[in-house]
């Protein structure tokens, strides 16, 4: 184990977490539901789901997989926002023994058909909104089993039907589209029902889902988490937040989506075993109706990205709201903003926690304590039967203090990329440690600091500039609302620091800023190039996309 974080280890959370505790997810999953039998689960634009309903449902839909052949082992992609029928289909899933491939509703007919082909998913659940995305590119899938839903499906007879039809008709937000195999939601649970289902036997080892990821080499892969690999995680979170919450009691926010793996493990997944209330939003984009949302719910607990945070943060309507019953917010998927969590902080009265974690890793590494008091800049610490190291090139551990990269070990670790062995080993260490791709440092006391990506890092007439550093340093700036900081190739020094900002103010100018870095910057690191912008590109969870501003530069 670190030797260094015993020192400052939070009270009541062990060190270790025993993974076999349970069987599977789907078992540690039903035990929650009958825990919790007649208690909410998840709501949706007012409609609740309890948890007894959960277990109901999501057995018709493990029998409409077993009635369609579908068992251990096979494939069912999930492409949906955030619905109720998203953690039906995914227990659903569980419980027939399938392996759950998440596909982001956003993709490209080419990125949708590489991650079914890539995969081998012989089912889909999909959003009738995206349903032409599909239609473009099935035939040269293996995909033989389509249920199509709408948006209100699930939300009862007049609120479905007044939602389904502003979507449709007056937002027009659902293309024509040719399914002719496809069936509805509340059709697959009915046969599923008539089939029944049949218990799985399921172990540790058996795979769960197919993430997706860019991962830390090349095109997009499916990292093999299985059983194991999110149980362990699970239990990780949970032993971590459970000192400071109830059981049964909390509500949890999730506007980030659940198909991504931050929110599938921290919100979906640990909030039922804590027996929460979940409340799912379906457009994160929507701030003004994400925070009306808030504001019917006594909410406790928020994960976020740090573009998410701000975004509220500058909308007036979110300091109106109540925060009395809010304990803390998680950040991760993209660094922290110290500017950003100062100024969440003193709105909302609660911490704006840092975490980090990657979808090799089920995915959490690393959480801040939730006693902190202040902001401090690092990532946390090593989470329960976690080990961080941080290594040279050669593979070598370094001292506290001395950056390099962040290698992890711990029974969150993924089995491998799906059917990639050779790019499985180029990230695995022969001692068990998965090769991060992040760049890092430990301090005496155990805390994991991010630098950044290895491949963003940007090299200044020899000199290491990293990306996050410098938009630290700019969004300092009371009148930036956001930034983003790229290399670009430069005659003289080899690349330099270029920004992409985004004004609170339109008075700001280029000369204003490049001075205020002065004061916050190393010469070297002071950006030469500044472009001002109204928006700036994300991913589908709202990380900036450097590499877009890269290619456009």
């Amino acid at each position: 184990m670190n030797p260094y974080w015993q020192k400052s280890y939070p009270a009541g959370v062990p060190t270790r977490i025993d993974p076999a505790a349970y069987p599977s997810l789907a078992a540690l999953c039903l035990e929650a539901c009958a825990r919790y039998a007649d208690q909410v689960a998840y709501i949706s634009m007012g409609k609740t789901l309890s948890y007894a309903a959960l277990e109901r449902h999501s057995a018709a839909f493990a029998g409409w997989l077993q009635g369609c052949g579908l068992g251990k082992g096979s494939r069912v992609a999930l492409m949906m926002p955030n619905l109720l029928q998203y953690p039906i289909a995914l227990l659903g899933c569980l419980r027939a023994g399938c392996v759950v491939v998440n596909c982001n509703p956003l993709y490209t007919p080419r990125e949708l058909e590489h991650q079914l082909r890539d995969s081998g998913a012989e089912a889909i659940v999909i959003v009738e909104n995206f349903a032409h995305t599909l239609e473009q590119v099935i035939a040269r899938t293996q995909v033989r089993h389509v249920i199509v839903t709408p948006v209100g499906e699930l939300l009862g007879a007049l609120k479905g039907t007044l939602v389904n039809t502003v979507l449709r008709h007056v937002k027009k937000q659902v293309p024509a589209w040719q399914l002719p195999q496809a069936i509805g939601f509340n059709a697959a649970l009915a046969a599923g029902r008539q089939h029944g289902h049949q218990p799985v036997e399921l172990g540790p080892a058996d795979l769960a889902f197919l993430q997706y990821t860019g991962g830390t080499t090349g095109v997009s892969k499916g990292a093999m988490l299985s059983h194991r690999n999110i149980t362990a995680n699970v239990l990780q979170a949970h032993a971590w937040i459970s000192p400071a919450l109830r059981a049964g009691e909390e509500v949890i926010i999730t506007a980030l989506p659940l198909y991504h793996v931050f929110a599938l493990t921290a919100n979906c997944l640990t909030f039922i075993l804590l027996g929460a209330r979940n409340v799912l939003i379906a457009n994160p984009r929507d701030i003004p109706a994400f925070i009306k949302e808030w504001g019917k719910y006594p909410v406790s607990v928020m994960t976020g990205v740090n573009t998410l945070f701000n975004a509220l943060l500058n909308h007036p309507d979110f300091a109106r709201l109540d925060f009395a019953s809010l304990k803390f917010s998680l950040g991760g998927g993209m660094a922290v903003q110290a500017a950003v969590a100062e100024r969440w902080a003193q709105t909302t009265g609660a911490p704006l926690l840092q975490a980090y974690g990657l979808t090799e890793t089920s995915p959490a590494v690393t959480i801040n304590p939730l006693t902190l008091k202040a902001f401090n800049g690092a990532i946390g610490l090593p989470i329960s039967s976690t080990e961080v190291a941080i290594r040279d090139d050669t593979g070598f551990d370094v001292p506290p203090g001395q950056v390099g990269e962040i290698c992890v070990r711990g029974p969150q670790v993924m089995e491998g990329y799906w059917q990639r062995p050779a790019e499985t080993a180029q990230v695995m260490h022969p001692d068990g440690f998965l090769r991060t791709g992040d760049v890092g440092y430990m301090d005496p006391q155990g805390y994991v600091f991010l630098v950044d990506r290895k491949k963003d890092m940007i090299l200044v007439s020899g000199f290491n500039v990293y990306p996050n550093e410098v938009e630290d340093a700019v969004a300092l700036h009371p009148m930036v609302a956001d930034v983003a900081a790229i290399g670009v190739t430069d005659p003289h020094s080899g690349e330099a620091v270029k920004i992409f900002v985004v004004r609170k103010d339109p008075r700001l100018t280029e000369a204003a800023l490049i001075e205020h870095c002065r004061q916050q910057l190393t010469g070297y690191k002071v950006p030469r190039h500044v472009e001002f912008r109204d928006d700036l590109p994300r991913t589908n969870v709202g990380k900036i996309l450097r590499r877009a501003l890269k290619e456009g530069a």
